[in-house]
């Protein structure tokens, strides 16, 4: 698709007309008729604007010219993926795994590669050639290469490795140690927990990324624990196969 399709179908598909369009972006109604028809397109600014109004990637919006790859796990990006910088914008280099909020949820290329093989492997590769192909490629992305231009020093880790500590004093009934803390989307964890009312009620933002992890529990069964933190809350649960009927366990502002 074309820039001018591009706006027009963002446009119409939230309901606005060219006019109120304008006005959320700050110019006439004539300048994106220009852009619909073809005429113009928008500058860097506007696109700024666009892409934070309807949530799409510079990059979509100019017609997808680039193919766009996770700089830190090579993952390949769509616009539902991306990560967030500090001000909420998106940043088209990084996936919502790896870059949130601002911040790099990865310093240590085993760690990512430990969470990258398993899904490979349900992608059709071998654990082997998961491990041989990230060991080869990661280090050519722009993260691993400048990386001790973008990492933070630690600081991340050392909220991670806090989390756990947390995590595990709470001394929570059938969940095995803590052992490391993975960055999830929202959207992929945000779980519908049952009140006593018979009404369901969701905990988590489908748009943040946040700490966590899937333990199997020390009283066997085909139940797990999932454990979810961030820097205002720690949450556990127990689900069954897929997510399936998640019973809230512990929630703890911190």
């Amino acid at each position: 698709m074309s820039t001018q399709d591009v706006i027009y179908e963002l446009r119409t598909k939230n309901g606005l007309s060219q006019d109120e369009l304008a006005e959320k972006l700050f110019v006439t109604r004539q300048a994106v008729s220009r852009w619909e028809n073809g005429e113009t397109v928008p500058n860097t600014e506007t696109l700024k604007l666009l892409s934070r109004l309807f949530n799409v990637s510079i990059n979509t919006l100019l017609g997808s010219p680039h193919k766009l790859i996770c700089q830190c796990c090579g993952m390949p990006l769509e616009d539902s993926i991306l990560g967030h910088n500090s001000d909420g914008s998106l940043n088209e280099d990084y996936c919502q795994w790896c870059f949130a909020d601002g911040t790099y949820t990865y310093s240590d290329m085993d760690d990512l590669i430990e969470v990258c093989v398993p899904n490979m492997v349900k992608e059709g590769f071998t654990e082997a050639q998961a491990r041989d192909y990230l060991k080869l490629n990661l280090p050519k992305l722009d993260y691993w290469k400048r990386y001790e231009e973008l990492s933070d020093g630690g600081q991340f880790e050392a909220f991670k490795k806090q989390l756990i500590e947390e995590i595990n004093a709470l001394g929570i009934e059938g969940l095995p140690k803590l052992e490391r803390l993975n960055a999830l989307a929202g959207s992929y964890v945000n779980l519908p927990y049952r009140l006593p009312s018979g009404a369901t009620v969701k905990f988590l933002n489908d748009g943040v990324t946040y700490l966590g992890n899937q333990l199997e529990s020390e009283f066997g069964g085909d139940r797990c624990f999932g454990v979810l933190a961030c820097m205002d809350f720690i949450l556990i649960c127990t689900y069954g196969e897929g997510g399936s009927d998640p019973e809230l366990v512990l929630y703890k502002k911190r």
